[in-house]
């Protein structure tokens, strides 16, 4: 029996996972899960269906998007301006809006909104909303979403309208890996703008970016018979995910309205409201727009549950950098079918602006029906102590003011609750490289004292008992760690340096700092400032810090105890290979000969050269195919008197092909 689109796609999907996993087992964790045999079956069948449905997934084995970076986001003008959405809380009003007609209600996703434009099957282009008139080129990050289909069936000029969004599991995942408390994420909507706008689409990609799309704004020749939802139904067919909707009439949008509040709850989808607009688009077309907004559509926001508590104290909680959050804790109440007692109070300014007291009759509601916060303190005694010692190390804590906020620190740099920063660091992916050790276990590790330096991470196997009947872990869990652990074992010197968390040393300066000592660590520890400064890239203030960390006696002593814990080799270097050294080249517009310009600046660093971002009176050259434009990076290399050539000229020149 023949298959349906819809079941295809669904195949299709379903393919994309399992070939993904296996790939990743086989190639990242050496696992093989599916044999050769079987992999070759289920790529053969996705390839046929893509050929068959015209629609190639996000994340299809069978297609490869490429990272590039870019020096800025380009401004581009909307084809029709974007205007936002009159918004009620009333259900009724909902309910007379709709005059009589039938309309779709739908999710108001919270995120950020981008116009496609699809042209032969292909995306072309995607723009931001940016002020509705004019808003930010993002097509390359608009590649890497995780569900955008990289072709489509028609092959017709497309343009639709969606919501980029992130997840709240997925923002939960990405907070969990940031170890500073002042640099997390405040919500999923934030996230979701930043990664959207990256200059860098490899940040896009990580971030688990998807589009959902939610209006269609053109496509030639295709007859929807003036249904919206008949637009709805053509996105679907060309592989887009569609936001979810209902379709409603005066009778039925109650029932729908309960519908989505039902499942606000527990969507992980972050959503702020639902959007009514009507299906019949010639009718909502002739209706036109305010000044302000069109009137073929309306947002419906939650109106806020409001609940009157009594707020029992202020819980101070300390974080791996030192910043101490007020968290309130009060009588539970109910709110949006949970029980609530605490809510953030984020710092300082915050609290004094809620002149808050224990005692004090409070207000608190569910932003977007998730987040508890407090609305407003209707008592105002004002008597909370901001406590003078950290609640975990009894040392000092400090008030620190940066632009408007103030917030509170502890001051000891030994604070047990900062320690968590820098084992975090220490075990990270450019670091050593640790699988296993979450900021959650190594914070158990170190409350249980398993954990002083950063050498006991290798000296966990005296703690297998413990371990193994800890919460979370057992004998495989276990030894996976110590597997995990032993592998890091060997690393490399770079690696080590900037593990150690020294004050602006990532990991590309300690690259440059250990190339130029020739991963001599004798050397680099007994550096003196005016030297490092000479390196590229060091300067002053890093060579500073780089000199202070290694005055402290704890931390050369540290450093040798874990030196006995690891083996470091050298990365083999041909000297005669090393042509560019001492040459700095600087990279801009668009690559020919080279995948993306990563792979151009793997090729210059493999002979010894150096890439910068900026345009500087010690670039040698800089690439530029187009070396007639007016861009601020060619006109600054023509103020300098630096050269700008092609990349055919740097091949030439500088490779010697």
């Amino acid at each position: 029996m023949e298959r349906t689109l819809a079941e295809k796609q669904e195949r299709m999907k379903e393919l994309v996972s399992a070939l993904n996993t296996a790939s990743k087992a086989y190639y990242a964790q050496d696992e093989e899960i599916m044999s050769n045999f079987t992999y070759d079956q289920l790529y053969d069948e996705l390839a046929a269906l893509e050929e068959e449905t015209g629609i190639v997934l996000a994340n299809s084995p069978t297609a490869q998007v490429g990272y590039e970076a870019v020096e800025e986001l380009p401004k581009d003008r909307h084809e029709k301006p974007m205007l936002s959405l009159d918004k009620t809380k009333s259900r009724e009003e909902l309910r007379d809006w709709l005059n009589g007609k039938e309309a779709l209600l739908s999710w108001k996703l919270d995120g950020l909104t981008v116009v496609m434009t699809f042209f032969a099957g292909k995306l072309a282009k995607a723009v931001t909303r940016g002020n509705g008139e004019v808003g930010e080129v993002v097509t390359n990050n608009a590649r890497v979403f995780q569900n955008i289909p990289l072709s489509i069936p028609y092959q017709g000029e497309l343009i639709i309208r969606g919501e980029a969004v992130i997840s709240y599991s997925d923002f939960e995942k990405i907070n969990q890996e940031i170890t500073e408390a002042e640099n997390k994420y405040k919500n999923p909507r934030n996230l979701c703008s930043g990664s959207v706008r990256q200059l860098n689409n490899e940040v896009t990609a990580n971030r688990n970016v998807m589009f959902y799309a939610y209006s269609l704004v053109k496509a030639e020749d295709v007859d929807f018979n003036n249904s919206r939802e008949e637009q709805f139904r053509f996105l679907k067919e060309q592989g887009f995910a569609v936001v979810e909707y209902r379709k409603v009439s005066p009778d039925s949008i109650a029932d729908a309205i309960s519908y989505f509040e039902g499942k606000v709850e527990r969507y992980d989808i972050p959503s702020d409201g639902l959007v009514l607009i009507y299906d019949d688009i010639a009718y909502g077309h002739s209706l036109g727009t305010t000044a302000k907004f069109p009137r073929d559509s309306i947002a419906f926001k939650w109106a806020d549950e409001l609940r009157e508590t009594v707020l029992k104290e202020i819980e101070w909680s300390p974080s791996r950098t030192g910043l101490i959050n007020p968290v309130a804790i009060f009588e539970p109440v109910e709110l949006e079918g949970t029980t609530v007692s605490r809510a953030s109070v984020h710092n300082i300014s915050i609290m004094r602006n809620l002149q808050l007291g224990i005692g004090d009759h409070i207000t608190v509601y569910k932003a977007n029906m998730i987040i508890p916060q407090i609305a407003e303190n209707l008592t105002k005694s004002d008597s909370i102590q901001i406590p003078d010692v950290c609640p975990v190390c009894g040392q000092p804590t400090e008030l620190r003011q940066v632009n408007d906020v103030q917030s509170l620190y502890c001051s000891n740099p030994a604070c047990e609750a900062k320690k968590i920063k820098s084992f975090t660091l220490f075990v990270s992916r450019d670091a050593l490289n640790i699988d296993g050790l979450s900021e959650a276990t190594l914070e158990k590790f170190i409350n249980k004292g398993f954990l002083h330096e950063f050498a006991d991470i290798f000296r966990l196997s005296r703690y297998e008992k413990e371990i193994t009947l800890m919460e979370g872990f057992g004998e495989k869990s276990y030894q996976n760690l110590i597997n995990s652990i032993d592998t890091a074992r060997i690393t490399i010197l770079p690696r080590v340096i900037y593990g150690l968390g020294i004050t602006g040393i990532g990991l590309a300066n300690a690259k440059m700092i250990c190339r130029y000592y020739r991963d001599d660590l004798e050397a680099m520890e007994h550096a003196q400032i005016e030297e490092l400064s000479e390196i590229d890239g060091i300067g002053e203030v890093l060579a500073g810090a780089f000199c202070e960390y290694f005055q402290e006696p704890e931390n050369v002593e540290q450093l040798e105890h874990l030196l006995q814990e690891i083996t470091i080799v050298t990365e083999k270097v041909d000297e005669a290979q090393q042509t560019l050294s001492g040459l700095a080249f600087v990279i801009t517009g668009t690559l020919l000969h080279y995948e993306n310009r990563n792979a151009l600046k793997d090729a210059i660093e493999e002979k010894g050269g150096k890439v910068t971002g900026s345009v500087t009176s010690k670039t040698t050259c800089l690439i530029n195919n187009d070396v007639t434009s007016h861009s601020s990076k060619n006109k600054k290399a023509k103020e300098l008197s630096v050269r700008i050539i092609s990349e055919e000229d740097f091949i030439q020149e500088f490779l010697g092909r």
